[in-house]
């Protein structure tokens, strides 16, 4: 077993590289210290693509920079080859890794992207359902007070297409029947 810290802040690293004295004569312990420095800025999409690890502890230790976008355009697509899981955790630490302004270039990149990836679609189509469930149901608490439970699982297990028509009926309906059930 061994030990390597990871630390982007250079004054963390120094910190963290300082030897400690454990008390054991003759033994200081002198962490190994990964820094900001030591990491390479990876903005090629093929060296991401090869090297998808490195791509994202290479959006960990500069994501924050001017080339935070560049660093990110070249992440994201080579993660979607990975395991679903793997794919969403590297996704979310390369985005939390940017600083304002390169999360806003890259969402100016993806301006009117249609995503090809099925990856990409399933959690755009689940947000979008998520979305307009909480939506729904913040609308339908506002008209009609407290839900029956019911009626919230009911709302929890539908498909994006009967919550967009329960949206719409919300506009005129006068109870939360006229909403949710089915017309005759």
């Amino acid at each position: 077993m061994g030990l390597l810290v990871v630390a982007p802040d250079p004054g963390v690293a120094a910190w963290c590289a300082a030897p400690i004295e454990t008390g054991i004569p003759g033994f200081v312990l002198r962490p190994p210290v990964l820094g900001r420095e030591a990491v390479p800025v990876v903005t090629d999409p093929a060296e991401a693509a090869r090297r998808p690890e490195l791509a994202v502890l290479s959006a960990l230790a500069h994501g924050s920079s001017e080339q935070g976008a560049a660093i990110a355009a070249a992440v994201l697509p080579a993660i979607r080859e990975l395991d679903e899981d793997m794919a969403r955790f590297y996704g979310d630490v390369v985005l939390n890794s940017l600083n304002d302004a390169a999360r806003r270039a890259l969402e100016a990149m993806r301006k009117g992207y249609e995503y090809q990836s099925d990856f990409a679609k399933k959690y755009v189509a689940q947000g979008r359902q998520e979305g307009g469930r909480a939506i729904l149901l913040r609308q339908l608490r506002a008209r009609f007070g407290e839900l029956p439970d019911a009626a919230v699982a009911r709302i929890h297990a539908a498909e994006i297409a009967a919550l967009e028509l329960w949206a719409e009926r919300v506009l005129s309906a006068t109870t939360l029947t006229d909403v949710l059930d089915v017309p005759s």
